[in-house]
Parts: C-alpha cells; structure tokens; sequence
C-alpha cells in the first residue's frame, strides 16, 4: 500500500511540473507576442501591429463606445492611424506584463503623447489581451476617460 501511495504521489509530482511548464511556454510565447505589438505601436506601424490580430476582433475600449465591439484589421489600422495624426509622438511604455492563462495576458503601460499644440498627456492603461492560434482576439482595454474638472 506504502509503494502504491508514493507511486501515485510521484505520478501527481511529475505532472504537475509538466503542466506548469506548459503554461510557462504559452506565457513566453504571449510576452514575444505582446512585445512585438508594442514595438510596432511605438514605430507607428500600424498595418503590422493590426496583422496581430484576428481578422476580426472584440474589442473594450471607451473610445468606440459602451461593451464590446468588433474591429477589422483595417478599422485598426483607420483608428491608430488618426491617434497618431492627434498625437505624432504617441508611444506606449510597459510598465508590467502579468501573465494570466493559456490565452490571457495582462499588460500595464502609459500611454504619453504631445498634440500639434504642445499639449502633453499621459495615460495609465491596462490591456487584457486574448491570444489564440498566435493572434489578438481580443483586447480589452481600460483608462480614466475622464479629465479631472478644472479648479
């Protein structure tokens, strides 16, 4: 019964450290992917960053309105396109990635630009990122919206 029990527990030990090696590939590979979009955010290469994604995306983000909505890669490409005619100097710095599933990945960074103006903002942000079969299916992304009143 002894060699039975430690049969069982060494079969569950070795397991285990399969199944979170596994997971810790996935995650390496969703950091390459989340680099990667990155780096074509800040070189404003918009059409490389929008192949990242599914041809058609879900999206949360309190510029395009309440809920989900779903994006082409060419609606992408259209949106970030005009972000950077507002903000010529738009570029996005991590701060942190959390790695959370097998499809998940969380990313923190802040978002700083200047307008035609001279006017500078900078934005914390927090992107949840769905990544199936090496694409973006969703991106799910959260800001203050609001500007603080004036005092």
């Amino acid at each position: 019964m002894k060699h039975v029990l430690i049969t069982i527990l060494a079969i569950l030990y070795f397991t285990s450290c399969n199944n979170i090696s596994t997971t810790k590939m996935a995650t390496t590979e969703h950091e390459k992917i989340v680099k990667q979009y990155y780096d074509h955010f800040n070189n404003h290469e918009w059409v490389k960053m929008a192949e990242m994604y599914s041809e058609t995306s879900d999206f949360k983000d309190p510029s395009l309105g309440n809920g989900i909505v779903k994006q082409t890669r060419q609606q992408i490409v259209e949106k970030y396109s005009g972000l950077s005619k507002i903000f010529p100097d738009v570029k996005d710095e991590i701060v942190q990635v959390y790695p959370s599933s097998d499809k998940h990945i969380i990313v923190e960074f802040i978002s700083t630009g200047t307008t035609s103006d001279g006017s500078k903002f900078e934005l914390p942000i927090c992107t949840i990122f769905t990544i199936e079969n090496g694409k973006i299916t969703k991106d799910f992304t959260y800001y203050d919206n609001f500007e603080e009143p004036e005092q």
